[in-house]
């Protein structure tokens, strides 16, 4: 004779309390990794767009226009690994809100500068900021714990 089963779903509170603590916020947390890297990322390229504009507005010259652009690739290729050296160091989410602050004061120079000179030394302190919150955003490898 075949038994009568009834499942009955789990209310919201009981869902809360299977889900571990610290997971509940892993979603938010991919959301603003992901806006980041998209930041960091974009802004390596999107500058390209503006340079017939900042070498009018700023009165650059061929060579200091290609500093905008240089200057943020080669210092984020060239801190990249010491920016995740630090991160193993110092912890990775001290790294990557420190890394987004800085690059986004850096960022905000840029977006002030009167002078061209200014404008690239906002684009390399950019790539030091993206140096340090890149890598930090990379989950470790397997076998280390972060």
């Amino acid at each position: 004779m075949a038994a009568d089963i009834t499942v009955v779903p789990p209310t919201a509170a009981q869902q809360d309390a299977a889900v571990p603590a610290g997971s509940r916020h892993l979603g938010l947390a991919l959301v603003v990794i992901s806006m980041a890297q998209l930041m960091l990322v974009l802004d390596e390229l999107i500058v390209n767009t503006a340079l017939p504009h900042i070498q009018q507005a700023l009165h650059f010259s061929g060579t200091g226009l290609e500093w905008v652009v240089t200057g943020y690739a080669v210092t984020f290729g060239g801190l990249l690994m010491l920016g995740g050296r630090a991160g193993d160091i110092l912890g990775r989410r001290r790294m990557f809100s420190g890394g987004i602050l800085f690059f986004t004061l850096a960022s905000l120079l840029g977006g002030f500068a009167t002078h061209s000179w200014l404008l690239i030394m906002a684009r390399v302190l950019q790539g030091v900021g993206a140096a340090a919150a890149a890598p930090a955003s990379v989950p470790p490898p397997a076998g280390r714990g972060g």
